[in-house]
This record gives C-alpha cells, sequence and structure tokens, in this order.
C-alpha cells in the first residue's frame, strides 16, 4: 500500500506520486482521452462507468491507481497491480497500465520517476518481473520502456468482448 506521498524531484520542479483520490477521476480520464489510440474509447462526460472501476480499485489492496500530482494539479497516472500465479514457482508479477503524463509534463523526467517508482514498489511486495503492454504503433515508448530495462520479450495478445 501506499504510505503518504512520494517525491519526485524533476529537472525542473517538484512532483508527488500518491494513490489516486476519488477527486482526481475527470483529470485521469482527460489524460486517458488526450491520448490519440485512446480517444475514441475515452470520455469524461460520463463518469459512471469510471467510478464504479475506481470503487473496485481502491477496494482491492492488489491494486493501486497512482496519480503525479504537481501543486495540487494531476500530472501523470498509472495503474499498478499484483497478479498472483503458479508459473515461475508461484511468482507474483506486477502489471503496469494506463501509463500517461499530461503533454506539458513529457520529456522532463515524470514518465521515468513514475516507472522508478512502480518497479520499486513491485520489488518492495517480492513480485518476480514487472510487465506492461504497449501498442505496437507507439514505438517512442517502446524506446522509452527499453532505456528503462523492460524486454520485448513476447507478443501479447488481445481479444476486445
Amino acid at each position: 500500500m501506499v504510505e503518504g506521498t512520494l517525491p519526485v524531484v524533476l529537472e525542473d520542479g517538484g512532483v508527488v506520486l500518491r494513490r489516486a483520490e476519488r477527486d482526481d477521476l475527470p483529470s485521469i480520464i482527460e489524460l486517458l482521452a488526450a491520448d490519440q489510440l485512446a480517444a475514441r474509447r475515452e470520455s469524461a462526460q460520463d463518469l459512471t462507468p469510471y467510478e464504479a472501476a475506481f470503487t473496485t480499485i481502491e477496494a482491492d489492496p492488489a491494486h493501486l491507481l497512482i496519480v503525479a500530482a504537481a501543486d495540487h494539479t494531476v500530472v501523470g497516472t498509472f495503474q499498478l497491480s499484483f497478479i498472483p500465479g503458479l508459473a515461475r514457482r508461484g511468482a507474483l508479477r506486477a502489471q503496469i497500465e494506463a501509463v500517461r503524463v499530461a503533454g506539458p509534463w513529457r520529456g522532463r523526467g515524470l514518465g521515468a520517476a513514475m516507472m522508478r517508482w512502480a518497479i520499486e514498489e513491485s520489488r518492495r511486495r517480492d513480485c518476480a518481473l514487472v510487465q506492461l503492454t504497449s501498442d505496437k504503433s507507439r514505438l517512442d515508448a517502446h524506446r522509452f520502456y527499453e532505456r528503462l530495462g523492460f524486454a520485448a520479450s513476447h507478443d501479447g495478445f488481445k481479444l476486445t468482448l
């Protein structure tokens, strides 16, 4: 569980990582919808489905919805989930989802700081690995994750229901 906040030092200002609060939902959804691939499936006009999902995430200690806040403004977000499994000798794995950084904050080290925090939290919880998926068209994101030590070791498959 995230205890308090974690200050993140960037070259030109401070940001705090913390658990998302219900009041952060409109800002989080705006970040999700600002993404070109998600723009057609996300909308802040009706928060009802997001509120239900938030309630589920908030109630389950295996899931953390994190925001990066600068002067009380949400400028980044991601979800970190912990998945138990039998593979790898019963290993726990961490899954990172929905990583977003607001346009003006890109290229300033915030995304890397968020991922370093997620990796350290995963280590703290004794995860054997951290995994994420990234759309094949996101070449800049792939280079970003590779710089952080992630390897494109698998092909992922999804089935929309």
